[in-house]
C-alpha cells in the first residue's frame, strides 16, 4: 500500500486523478513459506483484476513477477529505484559481523539464507513469513536475535533508522529487481483508451536506465528458469565508459550469485551495453552453468537448452 500510494501521487502531479484499491492475495492471506506458495502469488489476483477492468494500474514489488509476461497486460513504466540493498535488523543494534555464534536470524528468503550461512559466521538462519512490523517485532520480542529485511521497503515506511546496517553487495547480493516497481497496465491497440494510458504512464513514471538494470537482472532468473524464491542474486549498475572513438557511453555492469544445492555459492560478472540487457543476463546464467551446471537449482529443461544452445554456436 506504501508503494502503491507513491505511484498514485505521482499519477497525480502528473495531471491525472488516482484512487488505491487495495487488493488481497493468496501471498498476503498465507503464513506458508514463500517456496511452497508457488510464483506469482502477490501478483496474480492484482493482474485478474486489472485485466477484469476493476482496475486501470497495477504496481507490484518487480521482484515478485514471474519472469514470463502476461500478454493481457503491458509493463508500462519501472519508476525510480528505491535501495536495492538488504537490510539487517538485530537487537542491541549489532552489526551483521557482532552477531554471536549460533545467533538466530530470521527470513524468509533462501536467496537471502544461502549467503548467510555462506559466510561462515556459525548462525543459525530461522524462515519466517509476515509484514515489516512482524518481522521486527520478533526481534524486539527477543524471539529472534535479528532479521534482514529488504531496504527499499524500510526506506518506503520511513523506517530505514531501524535498521541497524544496511548490507554491502559484495556481502550479500540483492534479489533480481529488489527496489524496484513494476507498473502494468492492460495492454491496447494504438489509438484505444489503455494504450493512451500505457504512453501517459511511461511518460510520468518511467526510468530507462532502471529498466535496463533489473532487465538484465531479470532474465538471469529466466534464463536459469527460476523464480522469486531460488536463491539467485543479481545486481545490475550503471556505469560510465569510453567507447572505441574515446566518447562517454553508459553501459551495465552486472553481478550474479547462485546458491548450490550442496550449500555453496558461484558468482560471476560481466559489463556491457545497455541495449543488451537482456542478452547480458542471459550470458551470465549460462556463465554460472558452465561453473557448475550439475549443482544448479535450475530446471533440467533450462540446463539442456542452454547447453545446446552453447555448443550449437558458432561464436
Amino acid at each position: 500500500m506504501a508503494q502503491s500510494g507513491l505511484i498514485a501521487e505521482r499519477i497525480r502531479a502528473a495531471g491525472r486523478p488516482a484512487e488505491l484499491v487495495p487488493v488481497s492475495t493468496s501471498g498476503d492471506r498465507s503464513s506458508a513459506p514463500v517456496v511452497e506458495l508457488g510464483v506469482g502469488v502477490f501478483v496474480s489476483a492484482l493482474r485478474d483484476a486489472l485485466a477484469a477492468g476493476e482496475v486501470d494500474v497495477a504496481v507490484h514489488s518487480y521482484k515478485d513477477l514471474p519472469t514470463a509476461s502476461d500478454p493481457r497486460l503491458a509493463l508500462a513504466a519501472v519508476p525510480p529505484r528505491e535501495d536495492p540493498r538488504d537490510a539487517l535488523v538485530a537487537r542491541d543494534g549489532r552489526v551483521l559481523g557482532e552477531l554471536p555464534v549460533g545467533a538466530t536470524v530470521g527470513t524468509g528468503s533462501p536467496r537471502r539464507a544461502a549467503q548467510l550461512e555462506a559466510l561462515g559466521l556459525g548462525l543459525q538462519v530461522v524462515p519466517i513469513r509476515g509484514n515489516v512490523d512482524t518481522r521486527i517485532g520478533k526481534v524486539r520480542s527477543g524471539e529472534l536475535d535479528a532479521v534482514v529485511v529488504a531496504a527499499a521497503g524500510l526506506r518506503r515506511l520511513g523506517r530505514v533508522d531501524e535498521a541497524s546496517e544496511l548490507l554491502d553487495p559484495l556481502q550479500m547480493l540483492p534479489a533480481p529487481a529488489q527496489g524496484a516497481l513494476a507498473v502494468e497496465c492492460r495492454a491496447g491497440r494504438p489509438g484505444s483508451t489503455d494504450h493512451e494510458l500505457e504512453r501517459f504512464l511511461t511518460a510520468a513514471l518511467d526510468d530507462v536506465m532502471v529498466r535496463a538494470a533489473v532487465t538484465a537482472e531479470r532474465a538471469v532468473l529466466a534464463t536459469l528458469e527460476a523464480g522469486c524464491s531460488a536463491p539467485i542474486g543479481a545486481l545490475a549498475d550503471v556505469v560510465s565508459d569510453l567507447d572505441d572513438d574515446g566518447r562517454a557511453v553508459d553501459r551495465l555492469s552486472l553481478r550474479a550469485v547462485v546458491g548450490t544445492t550442496d550449500g555453496g555459492l558461484l558468482r560471476a560478472s560481466v559489463t556491457g551495453d545497455m541495449d543488451d540487457a537482456e542478452k547480458l543476463g542471459a550470458a551470465l546464467a549460462a556463465e554460472l552453468l558452465d561453473m557448475g551446471a550439475d549443482t544448479l537449482p535450475v530446471s533440467p529443461t533450462a540446463a539442456r537448452r542452454l547447453e545446446n544452445r552453447w555448443i550449437g554456436s558458432s561464436e
